[in-house]
């Protein structure tokens, strides 16, 4: 009886996606202890390396209004990818009022001593790889699924470190990146093939 009773109040403080995280998806969360994201709710990480935190509990509206944005999506692997950019849009301007990052900038890193209104890449890569699980647990992913996420930094090239949230394409597992770093608040985040991406600088 205790046991069972342990074992309930474990599930009700430990929010755990209900779908297998692969290992780089969870490392996300467990270098900088916080949950994976589940059905109901996510962490969002701002202020540079997750060093502010925010719960982010997906109302009933919230969910309505997401399936309503990747509703438009259904007809393509391409519609679905600009519905996607549609959601990011979404999420940005539902958190960013209470957050304080409608203030962000574009690229933003510590050299613009505003850590509190802004992400580096390192947030936006979890929050919007969170995001995608949450819509993915939804089943609002037709011709996707949430991959794991890409680095890029080639120093011989001068090329800056960076990281980025990955949809993988279905019939094709095409890896496609979600990266809302290089876009201020509220502007629809880069999607373009990781090959494409990782030869960008």
């Amino acid at each position: 009886m205790l046991s069972a009773l342990a074992s309930a109040v474990a599930a009700a403080v430990s929010p755990v996606a209900a779908a297998e995280l692969t290992s780089q998806q969870a490392a996300l969360y467990t270098t900088v202890s916080i949950f994976p994201p589940s059905a109901a709710r996510m962490t969002v990480c701002y202020s540079f390396g997750c060093r502010r935190r925010e719960i982010l509990d997906f109302s009933a509206a919230d969910r309505a209004a997401l399936t309503r944005v990747m509703a438009a999506g259904k007809a393509s692997a391409v519609a679905e990818r600009d519905a996607v950019q549609k959601a990011v849009i979404w999420f940005d301007r539902r958190v960013g009022p209470v957050i304080g990052t409608d203030k962000r900038v574009a690229k933003a890193d510590f050299r613009y001593f505003d850590d509190k209104h802004n992400y580096d890449c390192w947030d936006t890569t979890r929050n919007t790889t969170s995001l995608l699980l949450v819509m993915q647990e939804w089943g609002l992913f037709k011709y996707h699924f949430v991959g794991d996420p890409h680095y890029r930094g080639n120093v011989l090239v001068l090329q800056t470190p960076h990281n980025t949230a990955v949809l993988v394409e279905r019939a094709t597992k095409v890896e496609w990146v979600v990266d809302m770093w290089p876009r201020g608040y509220a502007q629809a985040p880069d999607v373009m093939t990781v090959a494409q991406w990782v030869a960008e600088n």
